[in-house]
């Protein structure tokens, strides 16, 4: 199994504005999902046994996981008359960073605004993307994290109705389809069902909920675990705390085989070793994410089990490289 055979998915575009007979950002939409797996080999060499696959999400057209969700809640709401069209709201939401820069790429190839709101201290480079992609941007209190920026969507969205629409990741069960539709049904085909582990770190949820629930129709043996940071205060971006943090409506943690909590600086460790140890410059939630298939991949190792983990490798480094602990 190489870089593996891509599964084919329809791009359903039923009730999308077209042009001389073609969808527009039909390019785009076509390009969400599919994306590579890649080996980890050189991470488990001392694991006999034991195989690391790490699903290459940088390769969305918009650089992240975020952009199957988007595409599914964008798809959904233009449907139901929501955005795009002659007079069309704000698409209104929270964000970190990566659905945002999805929700407005997707704004842009499809005729629609899109209004964030977002913690001011987000990297220079994801503000740069956002601003060249023209959204609109409302920066909340760096210390309320991205609880601040939800209550901050949630006032406006109450605020303004005839204004905005609230797509609401966090609670809008298209976040989650998105990934029993593709991300899931992807990984089957790819390992040709060999996969034992399924691994995800939790922020909306919609990765792990969607991706969990169907692995565990195509074989209930497979093992899923979820991963959050080890407390509130931490530096995984894009990561929720769920004990501390405002819960997401999609969340369900019964689905879960296993939790795992990861420290910030094993996550910073795994993201500067990477590009040194495999040729994967990867951002911090998807390092954190191959830190916690290692730990569990030795843990196999060590009680003589055979296992094939699959994580998510969330997006590239390219919007974190102005962050300092690239350089410790």
């Amino acid at each position: 199994m190489s870089t593996l055979q891509q599964s084919g998915k329809s791009a359903e575009l039923r009730g999308v504005p077209t042009d001389l007979g073609q969808p527009l950002g039909s390019r785009i939409l076509d390009r969400i999902g599919n994306t590579p797996l890649v080996r980890l080999d050189r991470l488990t060499a001392h694991l006999p046994g034991v195989q690391i696959l790490g699903k290459a999400e940088w390769a969305n057209p918009g650089g992240s996981v975020k952009d199957r969700a988007a595409r599914a809640i964008v798809l959904d709401a233009m449907r139901q008359g929501h955005i795009g069209g002659r007079q069309s709201k704000n698409l209104l939401d929270a964000t970190s960073g990566n659905t945002g820069i999805a929700y407005s790429m997707l704004g842009a190839a499809l005729g629609f605004p899109v209004t964030l709101t977002m913690p001011s201290n987000v990297s220079p480079e994801r503000q740069r993307i956002l601003a060249a992609y023209g959204a609109k941007v409302i920066w909340t209190d760096p210390a309320d994290g991205t609880d601040g920026a939800i209550r901050t969507a949630q006032e406006l969205a109450a605020a303004q109705p005839e204004s905005y629409w609230y797509a609401d990741q966090y609670s809008n069960d298209n976040n989650w389809r998105a990934h029993y539709q593709t991300t899931a049904n992807e990984i089957w085909h790819q390992t040709e069902g060999r996969i034992t582990h399924f691994l995800a770190g939790l922020g909306t949820s919609g990765t792990f909920m969607g991706t969990t629930r169907r692995l565990k129709e195509l074989n209930p043996r497979i093992q899923c675990i979820s991963l959050e940071p080890d407390s509130p205060f931490n530096g995984l971006e894009g990561l929720k705390h769920m004990e501390t943090a405002i819960v997401p409506r999609i969340y369900d943690a019964t689905l879960a085989d296993r939790k795992i909590e990861m420290e910030t600086e094993t996550a910073y460790a795994m993201a500067r070793r990477l590009p040194r140890e495999q040729g994967l410059l990867v951002g911090v939630s998807a390092a954190a994410a191959v830190a916690g298939a290692l730990r569990l991949a030795e843990e196999c190792a060590a009680n003589g089990e055979k296992a094939v983990f699959v994580t998510i490798l969330c997006d590239g480094a390219d919007k974190y490289l102005s962050e300092r602990f690239w350089e410790e």
